[in-house]
């Protein structure tokens, strides 16, 4: 044998030594195919199988209620506009009310003057009959305005306590 057989024995020697070190090192490192469980496996693919469904579940259920709560306060800005608009026409209609009584407080107290005085002006009659039927018809919208106004603010309360579920359903 020459001298480079003998090296290339010795390496394949040292190469051969390496290897079967190197294939207990892996025998140690993986466990046996006996220790593993099969049926732990399974029930731990189960396991996981049934949080991921519940996870779905809760993430539906998330995007339900923000829906329900995108609605709720839509709703509830369409009724505060709506309360907004009744109260702006009940103010509107007691300011007519309040000017057709101070119309017809003077055109009152001019009429008295004028029969203290002994003079019947049919001019002054009528403008106290026209200041009067102009308060009367503004009181009645002030009245119908108040009205839409409560009606406005109840409608939401109502239309709630006919919808929400009784107590032991939620």
């Amino acid at each position: 044998m020459s001298d480079s057989e003998a090296r290339l024995d010795a390496l394949q020697g040292r190469l051969t030594a390496a290897l079967e070190r190197i294939g207990r090192g892996v025998e140690a490192l993986d466990p046996p195919a006996a220790q593993v469980d099969m049926a732990e496996v399974e029930a731990l693919k189960q396991a996981l199988e049934d949080e991921r469904l519940a996870n779905a579940q809760l993430q539906e259920r998330i995007a339900t209620l923000k829906a329900r709560e995108e609605s709720a306060a839509a709703e509830a800005g369409a009724v505060l506009e709506e309360q907004k608009a009744a109260m702006a026409r009940l103010d509107q209609d007691l300011q007519r009310v309040r000017a057709a009584n101070d119309q017809l407080r003077a055109s009152n107290q001019a009429l008295r003057k004028a029969n203290a005085e002994g003079i019947g002006e049919a001019d002054l009659v009528n403008r106290s009959m026209m200041a009067e039927l102009e308060a009367l018809r503004a009181a009645h919208a002030a009245d119908r305005s108040e009205a839409e106004a409560i009606v406005a603010a109840l409608a939401p309360l109502v239309a709630n306590g006919a919808g929400a579920p009784a107590e032991g359903e939620r």
